[in-house]
């Protein structure tokens, strides 16, 4: 078969879409097709025949556009909430609460942080609906006397630095949990059990949350530690009950300890009472014998005296002052032999019978 230099091997149709020589071919002298501005023309036309003057309305949905843009700058905090604004990534300031406005995105954005929230973080255990689960990892703890003890506690904390609190943390409740495990670990490792479990457990507590608030600022976490709520501080559940007998029979001791000592506060003031009573008798005592004794020896230098001026009469008087002291009392009479004439004698027999019956009676 021969070769056709004027068709080709297509034959004439080569012209008509072909690599020939028709209008528009590479081949062909005229001017090169662009498709892609062909339909932005086409495209361009098309939207100015539905709106007239297609310039202005450009510009005016461009400033529409922009306006919509700036207003998205606006938002709203909360009265328990605050504005964390960042530009460009980078933290600017903290906002309060009210109205507030940033540079619309992507130049500035505000993040809304809920600051007075109180969150709770459980130490040692964890609560559900299925009831409380002891954690033994963070509850068991060791004492400064070298013994075990069981801790669970509860730290509620609200943000106080909301700026900090975004940038600083990844994990807040995490954070707060093991530093707060930390505290507690460090102040049971210097403290005795018996004081831990007993009158040191307030004292513990309070410890513990300036500890763990002092950690928060250090590390700059933006939270503020309302408080720490020590639930429970006991003895291993495998050793609890003997360690209960031990605390009986110590409370035990010192009941008697204090009976003890409440007899002795009793019974000391008694006896120092008495001896302060048999001491001023004693001396009273002495007093009034000294003083008998100074008179009954005034008494006797006195008569002396008397009786080296008038022997005879003091003599006679002294024998009379006797005979009247022993003679007082008697129920006797005497009657001597001058005057007892005309006296009947007379025999008291009614005293006599009245004496045998109180005889016969004792």
């Amino acid at each position: 078969m021969s070769w056709n230099n004027q068709n080709g091997p297509w034959g004439s149709d080569r012209g008509s879409g072909g690599w020939g020589s028709g209008p528009g071919s590479p081949l062909s002298g005229g001017p090169p097709q662009n498709p892609l501005g062909d339909a932005a023309k086409a495209a361009r036309k098309f939207f100015q025949s539905f709106i007239p003057g297609g310039k202005k309305f450009i510009l005016l949905g461009i400033a529409v556009v922009a306006g919509l843009w700036l207003a998205s700058g606006f938002y709203t905090v909360g009265p328990q909430e605050q504005g964390v604004v960042l530009r460009f990534g980078e933290y600017v300031t903290t906002t309060q609460p009210g109205l507030n406005y940033v540079l619309p995105r992507p130049i500035e954005e505000a993040i809304v942080v809920p600051v007075t929230r109180t969150r709770n973080v459980e130490i040692g255990f964890r609560s559900g609906g299925s009831g409380t689960r002891n954690i033994d990892d963070e509850s068991l703890m060791l004492t400064g006397d070298e013994n075990i003890i069981d801790v669970n506690f509860v730290v509620q904390w609200v943000i106080g630095n909301a700026g900090d609190f975004v940038f600083n943390l990844r994990n807040p409740d995490q954070n707060v949990r093991d530093s707060a495990e930390s505290v507690m670990r460090e102040i049971m490792g210097r403290t005795p059990i018996e004081f831990a479990l007993a009158e040191g457990r307030d004292q513990v507590r309070q410890e513990a949350q300036l500890l763990l608030q002092e950690i928060l600022d250090r590390y700059k976490t933006g939270i503020a530690v309302t408080a720490l709520l020590l639930q429970r501080a006991d003895p291993p559940p495998q050793v609890i009950d003997d360690y209960r007998d031990v605390q009986r029979a110590r409370a035990d001791q010192e009941r008697l300890v204090n009976e003890a000592q409440a007899y002795a506060n009793r019974i000391v003031p008694e006896a120092k009472g008495e001896a302060a009573q048999i001491r001023e008798g004693a001396e009273a005592y002495r007093q009034r014998v000294i003083a008998e004794a100074d008179g009954a020896a005034q008494r006797f230098v006195s008569v002396y005296k008397e009786y080296e001026q008038a022997k005879d009469v003091t003599r006679q008087r002294i024998y009379l002052e006797t005979m009247e002291g022993l003679m007082s009392n008697m129920n006797k009479v005497i009657v001597d032999d001058s005057g007892g004439e005309g006296v009947v004698p007379y025999l008291p027999l009614p005293e006599l019978r009245r004496r045998a019956l109180e005889g016969s009676a004792n």
